[in-house]
């Protein structure tokens, strides 16, 4: 559509500028004709080179597409023939307007004032020869100056109104992509919340009933016998599934980031875990915060929450820390724990190290995991910021939250 509007401006401005020469020649002819005492002769040395000067405006610019970047022997052909035109008879001086209509139809109120201009040099002309005035040349110069002021600030108007309408239609155009993206976001996080629901309701409710008769039935049968221990392994299974749907509620639906900003969020999750576990965590915020896209907090949440599993759920630390440093261009995101730790080199990445990687690469941001066996582990993320505050405005906002371990 926007093409073809630009194609649309762009046939008419063309036409408009063939109109212009055209009017422009044609009503210098008469005047330069004008005369009781014009020979054959006379009137064939003003005739031949006006036609001469339109087949080269037609065979340069109509013929080979020169509208809109007029080719350089157009010009230099073009002046010389009008030149030759302005010897022979005065009143051909205005079709310098219809030569330079090429390039001044891109400034079209110039031009009029050109036009007028060359009009009343060429009354002036008129008025001031020897002999008595010639009403019909005068009169042929006022109406002609007229009309070629009359189409220029027409043809300026209406590129003028063609790219007020062009600015229009390209807002009207964002402003359609931005809802239709935010309506997709909208949408997106309803359905994530959706599945959250769904999840919670059914296979989360139904871990948990399913672990409470387990427990129930392991009371009713003797310590020790192959049933029991039967029993113990199927509610350890219900129970470690039980824990993956909640952990999969909490990814889908990240609620803190409805009401907070991503620092807060960190923080509650920390707090949960040292609730939770009794594990000690610490939540430091340095810098200036940048304002992050949802979809970019949401992304980063996700990937803080994945670590702190891992340190929950294998890495049995006792101490967890996660530092946000908003550095100007970046955003530095460290989760540590003082864990058991693994070799990355020998150990197999399993699917929450993967997931977290490609949620970062999909930010254009890097991820780097560093760990020992025995030393702990250190997931380090990057990712970019918008919008880069200056040095002076850099002060650390938020200082060390330490959860004390629960009772």
């Amino acid at each position: 559509m926007a093409l073809q509007q630009a194609w649309d401006r762009q046939r008419w401005k063309t036409m408009g500028q063939h109109a212009f020469f055209v009017t422009v020649l044609a009503l210098s002819l008469p005047g330069a004709l004008a005369g009781a005492n014009m020979t054959t002769g006379a009137a064939l040395s003003r005739i031949g080179p006006a036609v001469g000067l339109a087949l080269w405006y037609a065979y340069w610019i109509a013929l080979r597409g020169g509208a809109d970047r007029p080719p350089l022997p157009y010009l230099v052909g073009a002046l010389s023939g009008w030149a030759v035109m302005a010897v022979v008879d005065p009143a051909f001086l205005p079709v310098a307007m219809a030569v330079l209509s090429p390039y001044l139809l891109r400034w079209a109120w110039w031009s009029a004032g050109g036009v007028l201009v060359l009009g009343a040099a060429w009354s002036w002309q008129s008025l001031t020869t020897d002999g008595p005035v010639d009403v019909r040349a005068l009169t042929g110069c006022v109406l002609g100056t007229a009309v070629a002021v009359t189409i220029t600030c027409y043809v300026a108007t209406l590129d003028h109104e063609s790219h007020k309408r062009q600015r229009l239609l390209d807002e009207l155009t964002a402003t359609q992509a931005e809802r239709a993206a935010a309506e997709r976001q909208a949408g997106t996080l309803a359905e994530r919340q959706r599945l959250a629901r769904e999840v919670h309701d059914t296979l989360t409710q139904g871990f948990a009933s399913i672990a409470m008769l387990l427990d129930a039935a392991r009371d009713d049968l003797p310590p020790g016998s192959p049933a029991a221990r039967r029993v113990e392994q199927a509610m350890r299974t219900a129970r470690d599934n039980l824990a993956e749907s909640r952990r999969l509620v909490h990814a889908l639906r990240p609620a803190p980031l409805d009401r907070t900003h991503l620092a807060e969020a960190v923080r509650e999750l920390t707090a949960r875990l040292a609730e939770e576990t009794g594990t000690e965590t610490y939540t430091v915020v340095t810098g200036r915060p940048a304002a992050l896209p949802p979809s970019t907090e949401g992304e980063l949440l996700r990937v803080v929450q994945e670590a702190l599993t891992n340190a929950r759920r294998h890495a049995r630390a006792m101490s967890v820390s996660v530092t946000l440093s908003y550095l100007g261009d970046v955003l530095a995101i460290d989760i540590q724990d003082d864990g058991t730790g693994f070799s990355p080199a020998a150990r197999h990445t399993g699917v929450g190290l993967n997931t977290m990687r490609e949620r970062i690469a999909a930010l254009h941001g890097t991820f780097a995991v560093e760990s020992s066996p025995g030393e702990g582990t250190t997931v380090a993320v990057t990712v970019p910021l918008p919008v880069e505050p200056s040095a002076s405005d850099l002060s650390v906002v938020a200082g060390t939250a330490r959860m004390a371990p629960a009772s």
